[in-house]
């Protein structure tokens, strides 16, 4: 069956089947097929089909979303806050399920459309950037004393930086592509780092970091900005929230949000760490998140900032040896340009260090 009859198909499950003007394509997403349904009585919805291929139970991936967004409105409405802009919506089926499957057996969900907002790719500006951080600040604080433990794990050790070491190293024995030769000093790079890759694990272990409800995509575009007042409205694109540490998701906003180029890009003298972009978010996520974070877990922040950009980094080298059978790629050097820009992050990182400690320690 084609998938505009399959995404036609879904739209009649749902209460609005009846009244719906359009179906289009929505949005920049890389991983599920996502379409606006505008109604006769202009009311939206945002119709998604989950990759089932990516993700391998979304039953449990909705038993999530329905659990924090509930836990979030809640406390929204508890505020006197508008919970319908503040976080997503799960519109039930006319059957009052909470997702559709069709005939072919693929999942869909549809949530409210949160009008008048944009999701942008990158921040244009250190205050939206700063916004950006004090939504996914306010995120980890509303979900603090969510039960982390109670969440399903949608893609099993997504941020365990040791194993994605053991994966690279796995990757360098088999030597798939035959590519080994052209990536010495990367793999030494990366090597002179495996002590690092367990620092975070090991407070986890230890019971010195607490487990938290972590959204664990925390780009730019998976927030969206009110287009009257500039302000952060809602956190989205909730398929991998599941347990984890705070500092994954500090660490991946300064991974890609406070670089001063793509992360594919090859000159890495335009590549730089900017310690201004990484106060201005700083400054928005602690602003909303502080009083929800332990000690440890605010010291521990850059941290996170350095190993999520070593872990991405690893990845796209660890794909390179593999033979490019993960990443998207345009050309045949693109995974390794890739981990080389993420590793030369990681070293201006370490440059500035003492300075990345001492703008999170002034919040302590």
């Amino acid at each position: 069956m084609k998938k505009d009859l399959l995404y036609s198909e879904a739209a009649a499950a749902y209460p609005f089947g009846s009244r719906v003007v359009s179906i289009e394509p929505y949005g920049g997403g890389h991983i599920n097929d996502t379409f606006l349904v505008v109604c006769t009585d202009g009311e939206e919805y945002v119709l998604q089909h989950i990759n089932s291929y990516v993700f391998k139970h979304p039953d449990e991936i909705m038993e999530n979303i329905m659990g924090i967004t509930k836990f979030i409105a809640d406390k929204l409405n508890a505020n006197g806050e508008d919970s319908t802009r503040g976080t997503l919506t799960v519109v039930q089926t006319t059957d009052g399920a909470d997702f559709y499957v069709d005939t072919t057996g693929e999942f869909w969900r549809v949530t409210l459309n949160i009008s008048n907002t944009t999701a942008y790719d990158f921040a244009d500006s250190e205050n939206m950037l700063m916004k950006s951080g004090a939504a996914f600040g306010s995120f980890q604080s509303m979900l603090a004393d969510y039960p982390a433990e109670t969440l399903h794990e949608t893609i099993p050790h997504f941020h365990d930086t040791p194993d994605r070491y053991r994966q690279l190293e796995e990757a360098i024995r088999n030597n798939a592509a035959g590519r080994l030769e052209e990536v010495t000093a990367e793999i030494e790079f990366a090597k002179a780092r495996k002590a690092d890759c367990a620092i975070l694990m090991d407070l986890l272990a230890k019971g010195e970091l607490p487990l938290k409800v972590t959204h664990n995509d925390t780009k730019m575009s998976n927030v969206l900005i009110d287009n009257t007042t500039g302000d952060a409205v809602c956190v989205i694109d909730l398929d991998t929230v599941m347990p984890g540490l705070t500092a994954f998701d500090y660490g991946d906003s300064i991974r890609a949000g406070a670089t001063t180029a793509a992360e594919d890009e090859v000159d890495l003298t335009k590549v730089h760490f900017s310690l201004d972009l990484f106060k201005a978010y700083t400054e928005g996520f602690l602003s909303a998140a502080g009083g929800a974070l332990t000690e440890t877990e605010i010291r521990t922040l850059p941290v996170g900032a350095k190993l999520m950009t070593l872990e991405v980094g690893m990845r796209f080298l660890a794909d390179y040896l593999n033979g490019d059978v993960y990443f998207k790629t345009k050309y045949p050097q693109h995974n390794l340009d890739r981990a080389r820009n993420q590793f030369h992050l990681v070293e201006e990182m370490e440059q500035q260090w003492a300075d990345m400690m001492a703008v999170v320690e002034s919040y302590l």
